[in-house]
């Protein structure tokens, strides 16, 4: 996380999850309201920088989406490397997608130098038709492991914004909470004889968006 002049803020946001589970998509939807139906794998590693506004203040969100191919993996390290939020993503009409989630989710624990903010997503919820993980299943795994879930459609549009946005969202309130609880702020509190009082307010809006309380896209 980057902190710049003006109350700028700059957070690293990656995308995981299997081959052709709709990760490109995904960010090209967010970031372009674009989708590319005959999309190709991802080679190396691509970014997307995207503003939100957040209190007043600038938060800038520079979202990574690298490929989910095996022969790809030896970029793991670098990849998840400063990043304070992670979509986890699957395939709804695909098993072997979901059954991967714990093993990307090992990846992220394992690479990660931060706490980061995780979203758990069930895409393609278009293909309703053809679905072969429920929605209970995703929300049932999402709440084992401490994720916020949310199905998604890059095709239709159905959620993309809304999750990226609870990531941020949800990075921004991590971020603060640890400036808040930081020693150097508490000192420098007690030096001007300044209290701090809580209101309630902190993380309330995304905390309320766990998985417990998501539903379908559908």
């Amino acid at each position: 996380m980057e902190e710049e002049e003006g109350e700028e803020y700059l957070f690293k946001v990656v995308i995981i999850g299997d081959s052709a589970v709709g990760k490109s998509n995904l960010l090209s939807r967010y970031a372009r309201n674009e989708f590319n139906i005959n999309s190709k794998a991802t080679i190396g590693v691509e970014f997307q920088t995207q503003c939100m506004d957040i209190d007043g203040k600038e938060v800038k969100a520079q979202i990574w989406d690298t490929a989910g191919q095996e022969r790809f993996r030896a970029v793991t390290s670098a990849y998840y490397r400063g990043a304070f939020g992670a979509l986890i993503v699957y395939d709804i009409s695909r098993r072997t997608t979901f059954d991967s989630v714990e093993r990307w989710l090992q990846e992220l624990r394992t690479h990660s130098d931060t706490t980061v903010a995780r979203m758990l997503v069930g895409n393609k919820c278009d293909l309703e038709n053809i679905r072969d993980i429920s929605v209970e299943e995703g929300k049932s795994l999402a709440e084992r492991e401490g994720l916020f879930f949310m199905e998604t459609s890059a095709f239709d549009s159905t959620n993309v914004k809304t999750a990226f946005e609870i990531v941020i969202r949800e990075i921004y309130n991590n971020v603060s909470r640890k400036v808040l609880n930081s020693d150097s702020y508490k000192a420098e509190l007690t030096l001007n004889r300044v209290s701090l009082t809580d209101d309630g307010s902190s993380g309330t809006d995304t905390q309320v968006n766990r998985a417990s309380t998501r539903s379908s896209c559908c």
